[in-house]
């Protein structure tokens, strides 16, 4: 047996014999044998050009099934470049025989992975295109009809990719096999009417070949010229689309002229025009003009003296191995690395890499055209020639944000196509896209998007992803912002205090904070007063655990620490909540905090009755602490949240923050947003009454433009 791990071997016969022993027995979901099925691939790769990596990656493919950890073992005995090629092609076989036969969501999930798949490594490419070639022969050989779902796919999908790619054989073969299980009467009619004077044609073509190639040379002209073999879908489609008899169709008798300039293709076209009688209007010249697959040659038509059509193709050697191999010589760029391979430079290669990926967007672009799958989205390339996808009307800054959040953050310009465009430019398939990014950290300031980014009218976005990372950035910028704003004004207070030794975190315990930081920020958007740390300082703390502490008995105990006081219980720690921010006279309840205290919240607090469903035994019942005839103590001030809805104008945080003031309440914090021509304002406003608010809420009410204005 031979050794796979033997470096002096050959790297195909390395690769069968590693995966030999794994295929004893094994056979395809088609019932094919995998070691046929991973020969016939290696051969057909072979003869389209392909390279000795992507023939011994012809039995690794199929390895993997077979292996527990396929990229590790391959990896190990191959190299890493395997593994990867291996596992991807895998993948992307699996996800194919998923989507087939599939809804059509799922089909066109396939095609957009099959994309990124050819785009991440474009070897898989010519791995999937001869894979489907070697199943469909396989059908044909045995005599059996192949799953019409297979064939479908095969002459939708993999034929026109084939084409697109100029791998001329490989896509003839597709088609005519794929037509074969489609529509085997129509292609079976055909092959008859082809054989029937298969005999006559094919005299009468070698005298033509004979004649017109000594012609050539008594002219100067170096040629060789041969018969065109005759392929089925294309005469039916021929027939089809012109409605045309058998008989008229042209390439039914068809030469190959192939000469060694170009300066000879058009001498070898012009003796051909002299000779015999030609058909203008079938007529092309792809030399001048050629197709966008990078195909080259003249196509014309001519009749002999018995008016019967001859179809003659003239092209440069160079040319005719495009024609016939198409792209298949730019998968060295795989194995070329920096320093290119048989001569080719890496700028070559990687020009060779972009013109491939520019033909894989068409043929997805093609399909989309067909059947409008592909409508929402867009393909661009990034300057290493990886495939971005993107939603339909994308930019530049979309872009960005889709390959890092950091470079959308620091995008400052972009080069679509080398052409330094503005940033909303919309973007189109097959576009290569660079992006102009300010250094990390440039200049010693903070670099991030620009705030007209985020106004749909200026159109610098149309993905959601891109918005809302930039709307992340500024929330984040803000809430830096809000926390240093905190933390100088405790530091402050701190200060004040001669309390600069205490531990941060530890006060934000004792305030029943997660976090010093969460302290800070309350303390920033001014939704918490510092009052409440100086209580903090000026009562007796407890670490005792609430609920050991009598709750039965009814009697009224002193007032506590922020004019509440707790039913049946002395002097507590008590904490005015954030969330609800109650004020006298409103209707409170306490709730227990393990060691921190109790949390008096509005008696419909959501957050307090959420709590009490799952802690009932914590409520405890608390009160105002009133001062004469029931007034709340005069020395008390509360903070109190208050929202504004109105239609934004020019002034209106004045007006509103005027009334507030005209009644002696203190504005101690302001939040607006406008959204739409709508103005969201979020107030803090601290009372020693609640039942204040109620007219002044009613004298902002009828502000001009003011839509609604109520307590939080």
């Amino acid at each position: 047996m031979v050794d796979p791990t033997k470096p002096e071997l050959g790297l195909i016969l390395r690769a069968r014999a590693f995966a030999e022993p794994l295929f004893v027995g094994e056979c395809l979901d088609t019932g094919e044998s995998t070691l046929v099925h991973a020969d016939g691939v290696a051969a057909l790769l072979r003869g389209v050009g392909g390279s000795e990596v992507l023939q011994a990656a012809s039995y690794l493919v199929y390895a993997t099934a077979y292996l527990q950890k396929p990229r590790e073992v391959i990896a190990k005995a191959f190299g890493v470049s395997f593994a990867d090629l291996a596992v991807e092609t895998t993948k992307l076989v699996q996800i194919q025989r998923q989507a087939r036969g599939a809804p059509q969501s799922l089909q066109t999930e396939n095609i957009r992975k099959m994309l990124l798949a050819f785009s991440r490594d474009l070897r898989v490419v010519m791995l999937r295109l001869a894979s489907r070639l070697q199943t469909l022969r396989y059908f044909a050989a045995s005599k059996q009809p192949a799953p019409p779902e297979l064939a479908q796919e095969s002459l939708n999908v993999f034929a026109p990719l084939a084409n697109r790619l100029g791998i001329w054989d490989l896509k003839w073969e597709i088609e005519d096999l794929s037509f074969r299980f489609l529509e085997p009467d129509t292609y079976h009619q055909i092959a008859r009417l082809l054989d029937e004077k298969r005999a006559d044609r094919e005299v009468h073509l070698e005298q033509l070949r004979a004649q017109l190639e000594s012609d050539l040379l008594a002219q100067g002209v170096q040629a060789q010229v041969f018969a065109r073999p005759k392929h089925i879908y294309s005469i039916v489609k021929k027939m089809r689309g012109k409605s045309l008899g058998f008989n008229q169709v042209f390439d039914l008798r068809a030469l190959r002229v192939v000469v060694p300039q170009v300066s000879d293709c058009y001498a070898a076209l012009s003796w051909v025009h002299g000779q015999f009688q030609s058909v203008p209007e079938e007529f092309d010249d792809y030399i001048a003009k050629p197709k966008v697959n990078g195909y080259q040659s003249l196509h014309t038509v001519v009749r002999d003296v018995q008016g019967r059509a001859i179809e003659i193709q003239i092209r440069t050697q160079q040319m005719h191995e495009h024609a016939e191999h198409g792209v298949a010589a730019h998968w060295v760029y795989k194995e070329a690395g920096v320093k290119g391979y048989e001569g080719t430079s890496a700028n070559s290669a990687y020009d060779a890499k972009i013109a491939v990926l520019r033909q894989l967007l068409d043929w997805q672009r093609d399909l989309s055209a067909q059947t409008a799958i592909f409508d929402d989205r867009i393909y661009v390339l990034t300057p290493d020639a990886a495939v971005v996808e993107l939603p339909q009307g994308s930019t530049a800054v979309d872009f960005a944000y889709t390959v890092h959040t950091l470079l959308g953050h620091r995008c400052r310009g972009a080069k679509v196509d080398g052409v330094l465009l503005p940033l909303n430019t919309p973007l189109k398939n097959g576009q290569t896209v660079e992006i102009l990014a300010v250094k990390e950290g440039a200049g010693g300031q903070a670099h991030g998007p620009s705030r007209d980014w985020l106004n749909p009218e200026l159109g610098f976005m149309a993905s959601p992803r891109a918005r809302s990372k930039v709307r992340a950035w500024f929330n984040a910028q803000a809430l830096q912002d809000t926390v240093a704003r905190g933390r100088e004004v405790v530091e402050k207070l701190l200060q004040r205090e001669g309390k600069t030794s205490m531990r941060l975190d530890d006060l934000a315990a004792q305030l029943n904070f997660d976090s010093a930081d969460v302290l800070f920020e309350s303390v920033g958007k001014d939704e918490f007063s510092l009052r409440h740390i100086e209580q903090l300082w000026r009562l007796p703390d407890t670490s005792e655990p609430l609920l050991d502490q009598p709750l039965l008995k009814r009697s009224r105990s002193d007032a506590s620490a922020g004019g509440v006081l707790v039913v049946g219980v002395g002097s507590l720690l008590t904490q005015l909540a954030k969330c609800c921010k109650p004020a006298p006279p409103d209707d409170i309840r306490g709730f227990v905090s393990r060691g921190k205290g109790v949390s008096v919240h509005r008696s419909e607090c959501a957050n307090l009755l959420e709590m009490v469903l799952r802690h009932p035994e914590r409520e405890l019942e608390v009160d105002w602490c009133l001062g004469k005839a029931g007034a709340a103590l005069e020395s008390a001030l509360y903070p109190v949240g208050v929202t504004v809805e109105a239609h934004d104008r020019q002034g209106l945080l004045r007006d509103v923050t005027e009334v507030f003031a005209k009644e002696k309440l203190n504005v101690t914090g302001a939040q607006t947003q406008t959204i739409k021509g709508v103005a969201w304002m979020t107030l803090t406003v601290e009372v020693s009454d609640a039942s204040r608010l109620q007219r002044v809420l009613a004298s902002v009410e009828a502000l001009p433009g003011v839509r609604r204005a109520r307590r939080k």
